[in-house]
């Protein structure tokens, strides 16, 4: 190690004797024998192992927004948000990370996906994987049995991302759950109207909702003869439905997961089922399901749910699919998943669920599994995916090619003549007491080409133009960026007359 300090030091040394004899302007033959000593000594030193390249880049999974995204998932933000609050949710916040006992055992064949964190302070930590674990520890460890909640936060998951469909390591959630006992499926019925109405102000597409129940899952499978140790695990493969064929989720079940054939075929027969109200009244007939007593409570759920979704005008939007299982293994009850949908190619074929942008359920056991006494607290929820949302707004807008503002300036303040900035400070500083969104160049002596320039550029829509004449005669000059019209102001109005012209929501393009 001493050796190789020596050896970096007459390098060094070396360097800088070359760098001399180059100020100097030495001769070229000098030059190129001190050059071939410096060479000489590199080769000796060899290449460092330690030190490689740095590249400067977001982690794997991660990325960076620019204003113009920003701009965008703010907007998208604001119409869930404003959804969540019209339906009476209170606000709340949780840890990023969590004693890695609060999370494991809690989602299944997901487990792996956790984020561990080394040991900190004598206590085992991961990262959270989704909002829902948190919120029934806050639930069991505030002893609250009764809360509508809604959380916005980033979640954490060590996937293998798909960063161009929306799938990433690092991302937000939009949640939105009631906690408590009530009567059946009016909860339930809110959630997917809440979901429903997101989607629809949205404006990202034709969707449908699909629904089934965990319960008539478990039933079906205990009559199709799949023991109760995989229940689980044949949930999971079921739930591929929507992404592989019927053959390949069978190739699963009985290749990896060692289920018998026949069994695995008679799960065919209910899984390929979708349909309405009429499918629910058809399996609350069925010979066997109807002789299982989770399954039955389960079909008599869901005829209840069809009952008041029909009440709130989205029964349309709804399809009860018995393939629908959701992963997870925390939910009880209803489950449901917002697919968009692509227009058909021909007449007559049915439209094809292009990806989840929503989806939830009922887990009336996570909330017991904290408490000491194991008090259960039942809940219901949903989550929306807003990185794929964010993913189709952003492409959609780059193939309009559709101008996004990223800033809310309502008003620049700008001057027509020379030695003006005093007059623009004091300007600019009433427009900000008074709660006007207001900018300045931050130049003495701007041009006011430029100044109408950067407006355009920036989308900003009023200037406010101060000029000797105006200063004289007590008004500004308001000038509208699109239409180019002038009008004198006087200054007392200036305030109220920049919040009647730009009193128009704020909007992304």
């Amino acid at each position: 190690m001493a050796e190789r300090a020596a050896l970096e030091e007459l390098v060094r040394l070396q360097g800088e004797r070359v760098r001399g004899l180059k100020q100097q302007k030495a001769s070229a033959e000098q030059i190129e024998e001190e050059v071939a000593k410096l060479l000489k000594l590199k080769a000796q030193l060899g290449p460092d192992e330690g030190k490689q390249k740095f590249v400067l880049k977001t982690p794997k999974g991660t990325r960076d927004y620019s204003p113009r995204q920003m701009a965008v998932r703010e907007k998208v933000f604001d119409v869930i948000i404003s959804c969540f609050k019209r339906h009476g949710a209170e606000v709340i916040d949780t840890p990023v990370f969590e004693l890695k006992e609060t999370l494991t055992g809690k989602y299944g064949e997901d487990s792996k996906l956790i984020y561990d964190l080394k040991d900190q302070g004598g206590e085992l930590l991961s990262l959270r994987y989704d909002l829902t674990v948190p919120f029934a520890r806050y639930l069991a460890m505030n002893k609250l049995t009764n809360i509508k909640r809604y959380h916005i936060a980033k979640v954490y998951r060590r996937d293998n991302p798909a960063m161009t469909r929306g799938r990433y390591r690092e991302f937000y959630q939009c949640d939105f759950d009631i906690a408590g006992q009530f009567d059946p499926m009016i909860p339930d019925a809110e959630c997917l109207e809440i979901m429903c109405e997101i989607l629809r102000s949205l404006q990202i597409g034709d969707f449908l909702v699909k629904v089934n129940d965990r319960r008539i899952l478990d039933g079906m499978f205990a009559i199709c003869g799949v023991p109760d140790s995989k229940f689980r695990t044949i949930c999971s493969s079921v739930d591929k439905l929507d992404k592989v064929s019927w053959e390949e989720v069978k190739n699963e079940m009985v290749g990896e997961k060692g289920l018998a054939p026949e069994v695995a075929d008679h799960i065919g027969d209910y899984v390929q089922q979708h349909g309405g109200i009429s499918l629910v009244e058809q399996l609350l007939q069925d010979p066997e399901l109807s002789q299982n007593k989770q399954a039955l409570e389960g079909l008599g759920d869901l005829k209840l749910l069809f009952e008041y979704l029909t009440l709130f005008g989205i029964a349309d939007k709804i399809s009860f699919d018995l393939s629908l299982a959701r992963g997870l293994d925390y939910y009880t009850g209803v489950i449901y998943e917002a697919v968009l949908l692509q227009t058909p190619v021909q007449a007559g074929e049915e439209p094809l669920g292009v990806g989840s942008v929503a989806a939830g359920g009922r887990y009336d056991g996570l909330v017991g599994m904290f408490d000491p006494k194991g008090r259960k607290v039942p809940c219901v929820g949903l989550s929306i995916g807003v990185e794929r949302i964010f993913s189709i707004v952003e492409q959609r807008l780059e193939a309009t090619e559709e101008k996004v503002r990223t800033t809310e300036t309502q008003v620049l303040v700008a001057s027509a003549q020379k030695k003006l900035l005093e007059e623009r400070l004091k300007l600019v500083s009433e427009l900000w007491n008074a709660g006007i969104k207001a900018e300045l160049l931050y130049k003495k002596n701007p041009k006011l080409l430029n100044q109408l320039q950067y407006c355009e550029e920036a989308g900003i829509p009023l200037v406010a133009i101060i000029g000797e004449q105006e200063l004289k005669d007590g008004v500004i000059k308001l000038r509208s960026v699109a239409s180019r019209e002038e009008v004198d102001v006087p200054r007392e109005d200036l305030v109220e007359e920049i919040k009647r012209r730009t009193s128009q929501p704020f909007c992304i393009c």
